[in-house]
Parts: structure tokens; C-alpha cells; sequence
């Protein structure tokens, strides 16, 4: 398909994105409002993809993607059965759909809360925690790791203050709420857990087996994890039922997105608590169950994977970047937003999206392979798809 203009780049990156969440939508995975709320707050979005398809009008997608299906015999081209079914009704996809929710409600008390972890996300959840008023054990390797949590939090107060939205009072309080610890242990008491640790499974089970050994009766254990398998992280654990994802997005402080990940041994009471805690901490909370990309990379990527095959088609980076910016309104073109990333972390992904799903259109793009094989990762190694030196 010729992809020249900027409307033609839109159609051919974005229509299949839609394309995905109304798949998303079809099978039940999450609400239509979850799936919009989730590409807003979790990407920038100006407007969540269902409803971008009822503007543009479902008849008008419909034929799009089947004329490109037609051309490229890919599966993911091939429009859902439900776009076929609304275009045909002359229907929506987002009318009503927040209708009739009751506000969720803490079923269990939370007034302290643990983060194992002093990385950015830790931090950054830890913040968030305390600025809701929480009091919030961190536990950590060190002392000095836990000194850069603290260091991390004060900064990104001192800046709200020079701006103007918080006070040294404020932050005195904040910081105030914050207690250090180098052992586990120190968990015991917290209402919930919240883990933020390296994105490696053997390192999760071995402190979820900890966390089940340590924590009492009734706290729930949380995961921040964007890609391993939360029922896993679980069946380490004497109690499936506590365990749940919390999927915070980097900045955690900034980011308005969670990502509530239920198992199918997550009990309702642990899921409607955290949906009501995310609520209080002033965090919009999405719900999906436990599968590879969530709501977010599972529509995000894929998008990302076909830029980067458009590219190898002759269409210029800057092009697309500049197209998706001034046709979509999305904050980063798709190679400015690769680079963020980091080509390493977007390889992986993608992925774990091509063996859960395993439609052969989510086979990585070359050149993604070969951006990582060569070691041009984006903004951290100053040489991604554009040029930081």
C-alpha cells in the first residue's frame, strides 16, 4: 500500500491500532472506556482508539481495512467481526459505555503500604503513596540505594514547590511518611505490598515466596510488572487470591495511568480494593486479566512494529514521525517513542506478543532486530532509529 501523504500514513498505521482494540473489546478482555482510558493516560493520547473509530465512522474503517487485507493477506488487517457487525448497524462502540459503574470500594484497610524496590518506578510509587497521605515502608539493598529514593522524591517536590504547586510543608510531610529499610522483614505489618524489582521471573517468584513467608494475614501483594506472568508471581504464593498486578507507568509521580491485572484466583475483593485505592491515590485505574501486553503494549506496540516495516517499505522516519504527529495528535511520533522506550525493551515486548498471540504479522520487524544487535537502543546509547550525539 502507498503510504506518501500524511493521511495515508495515518491510515496505514493507525486503522489497524483500531483494528486491535476492538478485537480487545470483542473478547471481553476490557470495557471500551477501560481500553480508551488506557491509550489516554497511559500513552498521552488526545482520545482513546474506539472513540476515534466512531468519529471517523466504523463503514469508513470497514472498508479501509478490508481493501488492505485484501493486499496484504495479514490476519491483523482483517477487520474484527464486531467492526463488521457495528459498520453494518450504523452503531458505536463507546455510547454508554460508562454507564451505570458503581464507584469501587476498599474491602480491605490500607493505611501502610510496602515497596520492595529503589529504582525509578519504586520510587516513584513510593511517592505517590506517601503524597496520598500512606505511610510507606521501601525496602532496598542498601542504605545508599534507599538514600536515592529519598534524594529522587525531595527533587521531584523541590521542582512542584519552585512551580509553585506545593509547599516545604508539604514536603517535609511527604518525606516525613517515607521509612527506609534494608530487610524484608520490616514488611510484616503493611496492608499492601507493592513490588517493583527487575523484570526477571526468577528474582519475582523468589520474593513473592518471601513476601507470602513475611506478610500477614489479609495484605495484598502487588506487582508493578509490564510483562511476566502475574499467575505465576501467585501460585509462588499460599495465597493466589491476594495477588494482583499494579501496573504504574514511568514517571509513576507523573503517569495518570494504572493497570489493574486480575489472575483468575484474584479474588473480587482484593480487585475492588485496589480499584478503589487507585482511585484515592489519584491514579485512573484500567482492568484487564493477566496476558501478555495488558491493555497498553498489546495495542501499543504492534503500531510501533508496522511503522517500522513501513520504514522498510521507503517511507522517511521523520515523515512518519512528523505524518502521526500532525494527523493523530499523539505526542511522539513512532521512532521518537522507540527510542524512549528503548529498541531493547520494544524487542522483548513485541516478543512476548508474538508467542502469546501468535499471529505471524507480530513477528518483529528486521530492523528492529538489527537496531538492538548492533546496540543502538535509542536515547540511552545516543543512537536509536534517529541520532542523539
Amino acid at each position: 500500500m502507498s503510504a506518501e501523504t500524511p493521511e495515508q500514513i495515518f491510515e496505514t498505521l493507525v486503522y489497524p491500532y483500531l483494528n486491535h482494540a476492538v478485537r480487545m473489546f470483542e473478547v471481553g478482555y476490557a470495557t471500551a472506556t477501560d481500553i480508551d482510558h488506557g491509550m489516554r493516560f497511559g500513552c498521552g493520547y488526545p482520545k482513546g482508539p474506539l472513540t476515534v473509530l466512531d468519529e471517523i465512522g466504523p463503514a469508513v474503517v470497514l472498508d479501509a481495512l478490508a481493501k488492505r487485507f485484501t493486499e496484504t493477506g495479514d490476519h491483523l488487517h482483517q477487520p474484527a467481526d464486531l467492526l463488521v457487525k457495528i459498520a453494518g448497524e450504523g452503531g458505536s462502540f463507546t455510547q454508554g459505555s460508562a454507564e451505570g459503574e458503581a464507584a469501587p470500594e476498599l474491602k480491605h484497610e490500607i493505611s501502610k503500604v510496602g515497596v520492595v524496590g529503589t529504582g525509578t518506578m519504586a520510587s516513584g510509587i513510593a511517592q505517590v503513596f506517601a503524597q496520598a497521605g500512606y505511610d510507606v515502608v521501601v525496602v532496598g539493598r542498601s542504605e545508599e540505594k534507599l538514600a536515592g529514593v529519598t534524594a529522587y522524591v525531595g527533587k521531584n517536590l523541590d521542582r512542584a514547590i519552585a512551580k509553585g504547586k506545593s509547599t516545604e510543608d508539604d514536603k517535609a510531610a511527604v518525606l516525613g511518611r517515607l521509612t527506609g529499610a534494608t530487610s524484608r522483614e520490616d514488611l510484616a505489618d503493611v496492608d499492601l505490598v507493592v513490588e517493583a524489582i527487575a523484570e526477571d521471573l526468577d528474582i519475582k517468584l523468589e520474593l513473592f515466596r518471601d513476601l507470602d513467608r513475611i506478610a500477614k494475614q489479609g495484605a495484598i501483594l502487588a506487582t508493578t510488572t509490564s510483562s511476566l506472568p502475574i499467575t505465576q508471581l501467585g501460585a509462588a504464593t499460599s495465597r493466589p487470591a491476594d495477588v494482583i498486578g499494579m501496573h504504574f507507568f514511568n514517571p509513576a509521580p507523573v503517569m495518570k495511568l494504572v493497570e489493574i491485572v486480575t489472575t483468575d484466583a484474584t479474588s473480587a475483593q482484593v480487585n475492588e480494593t485496589v480499584k478503589a485505592l487507585t482511585a484515592k491515590v489519584g491514579k485512573v485505574g484500567v482492568s484487564c486479566s493477566d496476558r501478555a501486553g495488558f491493555i497498553v503494549n498489546a495495542l501499543l506496540f504492534p503500531y510501533l512494529n508496522d511503522a517500522i516495516k513501513l520504514s522498510e517499505d521507503g517511507v522517511e522516519l521523520g515523515t512518519i514521525d512528523a505524518a502521526i504527529k500532525e494527523t493523530a495528535g499523539f505526542p511522539m511520533g513512532p521512532f521518537e517513542l522507540l527510542d524512549v522506550v528503548g529498541n531493547d525493551v520494544s524487542l522483548a515486548i513485541q516478543e512476548e506478543l508474538l508467542a502469546e498471540f501468535k499471529e505471524p504479522g507480530l513477528e518483529p520487524a528486521a530492523t528492529l532486530k538489527e537496531k538492538v544487535a548492533a546496540g543502538e537502543l535509542g536515547r540511552k546509547t545516543k543512537k536509536g532509529f534517529h541520532d542523539y550525539s
